[in-house]
């Protein structure tokens, strides 16, 4: 039997006991209370801990609450893959969100060794596992041993059409240009990555303004969002 053939047998004689089903609806409650909290302290922008600086965590927490919108946007990522876990229908998709944030949590957590989610982040890392493998039906064809089945519908080689996609490639260029304009010419100014890089976005020599936020970021060590605020 391979192997495939196997993991779908083990799989149909799991769905059916109905108290793996509990346990599954278990997992995804208490997995969504574990997101819903903490990711809605960053969507509302507060810090995450009352840790010091000098901490471990602390100080990669605190590091990570001057990321600006990058620590709402993960909080908003929690929150979504709360929300979709706690919903039959979308309780898959969730998993798979919920996945990575909470694997980046755990590694991070043994890390630094600390101890508010040294325990909490592994056995929820598990949890969602033990949720994908319940679901395994609904991905099984992105694995290597059920290739056969998962190409069965893809078009064939005598169906492929020679005529070339200016639409499609028209768009690849639309957004690439986009993307370059964005980054190029959407922030007023940058940190750059060092001092003599961040001043060669000043007019002049007499442009205090630019030079005060060089100076905050590179000199002073302060946070991007005081340097702003400064620099406005």
């Amino acid at each position: 039997m391979s192997l495939g053939k196997q993991l779908d047998k083990i799989h149909y004689q799991a769905r059916k006991n109905k108290w793996l089903g509990y346990f599954a609806i278990y997992c995804r409650i208490v997995l969504a209370a574990g997101f819903i909290p903490s990711g809605m302290q960053k969507v509302l922008g507060e810090r995450f801990t009352v840790l010091a600086v000098n901490h471990p965590m602390g100080h990669f927490l605190d590091a990570f609450f001057h990321t600006g919108y990058y620590y709402t946007f993960v909080g908003i990522m929690q929150v979504l893959a709360a929300i979709l876990i706690l919903i039959p229908r979308t309780a898959t998709l969730g998993a798979f969100l919920y996945f990575p944030i909470i694997l980046n949590i755990c590694i991070l957590s043994l890390s630094v060794r600390f101890d508010g989610s040294q325990i909490t982040s592994p056995l929820m890392v598990c949890a969602v596992l033990f949720l994908l493998c319940w679901d395994y039906h609904k991905f099984k064809n992105i694995f290597p041993f059920n290739r056969g089945i998962a190409t069965q519908e893809l078009p064939v080689a005598h169906e492929l059409t020679k005529k070339f996609p200016y639409t499609f490639f028209a768009g690849v260029l639309a957004i690439t240009v986009l993307v370059v304009f964005h980054t190029r010419m959407f922030y007023r100014i940058l940190p750059r990555n060092t001092f003599s890089d961040c001043i060669t976005q000043c007019n002049t020599e007499n442009d205090t303004s630019c030079l005060d936020f060089c100076e905050c970021i590179h000199k002073e060590g302060q946070p991007l969002k005081k340097c702003l605020t400064a620099f406005k």
